[in-house]
């Protein structure tokens, strides 16, 4: 399933998408909540609900006429991992960052999610505005001390994500925590793809384009701390929430590892997209 959460002749709702149309998933089945956490809340029950409704006995609206926010609009954290692709690490030792020898996590700020579609502000204390292309995991259990073989079963399903980045407020603090979280700078979706759909998460393409220009192209698989890892990582630390967001690393191609760097300009369009999962695109503008 595609879930999706969407705004549509003054309602805001959530939805699966079949085809060109999305379900009203509580306009559709009443017993279905009316927000994405609290459907993932609800687990394989709800999940079982939507997977049956189809359009012919739904309520629907074409996607043409709908505007897609971010899938989870309120999770309860947004981590993302640090230099998980090897080349990835070379930039950033030839920046001069420090790389430690174990998964390199931080936090954006719940404050930054943003929409598949909507602009990314440029920051009025910085130009020097970044883009990295990441495959998002959206948990779906919550769950604490997840072993490697059990981290598939934890997992709601997949997204699109852009980690933007404001380069000199990252540097600014060894969390990274700053620089990350910039308003509006946690762009993803354009739809949960639940896990069944994506035979295998570590082989995916992903490509990242500025304006047309291709900057970052890699396969998942070339990941150094697969998406098992990953989770079972960070369910030593925390439980992990129904609706939190997990972005798993960007490949080589980054703006600042450009010389000069190819920081992005307002006006410009960053585009991620990934097989199987989707794109997002979002234009930059200037914060007022």
């Amino acid at each position: 399933m595609k879930l999706v959460t969407f705004h549509a002749r003054a309602r805001h709702s959530i939805g699966k998408v079949v085809g060109q149309q999305v379900i009203d998933l509580p306009a559709s089945d009443p017993s279905l909540p009316g927000s994405m956490l609290e459907f993932l809340q609800g687990g394989q029950l709800f999940m079982e609900r939507a997977r049956v409704l189809e359009p012919s006995q739904a309520v629907t609206y074409p996607l043409a006429d709908v505007s897609l926010a971010a899938p989870v609009p309120n999770p309860s954290k947004f981590l993302a991992i640090g230099m998980n692709y090897r080349k990835h690490v070379a930039e950033a030792v030839a920046a001069g960052i420090k790389v430690p020898d174990s998964q390199v996590w931080f936090n954006k700020q719940v404050s930054c999610v943003n929409g598949p579609f909507d602009s990314v502000l440029m920051p009025k204390v910085s130009d020097h505005l970044d883009y990295e292309a990441e495959l998002g995991v959206v948990i779906g259990t919550r769950c604490r001390h997840v072993s490697e073989a059990d981290a598939a079963s934890v997992i709601a399903g997949y997204v699109v994500c852009n980690d933007v980045s404001v380069r000199d407020w990252q540097m600014r603090s060894p969390t990274m925590m700053l620089g990350k979280s910039f308003n509006t700078h946690g762009p993803f979706g354009p739809w949960i793809v639940t896990r069944e759909e994506i035979a295998d998460p570590h082989n995916l393409s992903m490509r990242m384009f500025v304006n047309g220009e291709l900057r970052q192209e890699v396969s998942t698989g070339e990941m150094i701390y697969n998406i098992w890892q990953q989770i079972a990582y960070l369910s030593t630390v925390m439980t992990l929430e129904p609706g939190d967001v997990l972005a798993t690393g960007t490949p080589s191609g980054v703006g600042l590892a450009y010389k000069p760097p190819k920081f992005l300009k307002v006006g410009d369009v960053a585009r991620v997209e990934i097989d199987g999962v989707g794109h997002i695109e979002n234009r930059v503008a200037q914060e007022i």
